[in-house]
């Protein structure tokens, strides 16, 4: 079992950028799927998550509606779209799959992949 976040970068202020979260050998049509983010010197936190049925779930505090989660199912992959970026935004995205649709908490999920970098410069 594998996920795999990839889409990170380093991007200016007010910018955008697609997060993908691709899965191996796990099928995340069965998952709840969560987005998490790292500042520096900051505790992993809640962004973002889909549930098993679909529905969608944020940090209202931390995106402030410029952040989209969706599934494809063709794909086997969860995206994060992330608009009007700001440089408190920049942090390692983790992604991780999950049984419970509470979502919030690191410990509702089974899963993590490993994370990418988005950095956002003023």
């Amino acid at each position: 079992v594998q996920l795999q976040a990839s889409g990170g970068g380093l991007v200016q202020a007010g910018g955008s950028l697609r997060l993908s979260c691709a899965a191996s050998g796990l099928n995340l049509d069965y998952y709840a799927i969560g987005w998490f983010r790292q500042a520096p010197g900051k505790e992993r936190e809640f962004v973002a998550g889909i549930r098993l049925s679909g529905g969608t779930f944020y940090n209202t505090d931390a995106t402030k509606g410029r952040f989209t989660i969706s599934r494809d199912s063709a794909k086997n992959t969860v995206y994060l779209y992330m608009n009007s970026l700001k440089p408190e935004d920049t942090g390692v995205y983790y992604c991780a799959a999950g049984l419970s649709d509470t979502m919030t908490s690191s410990s509702d999920y089974n899963y993590w992949g490993k994370g990418t970098q988005v950095t956002v410069s003023s």
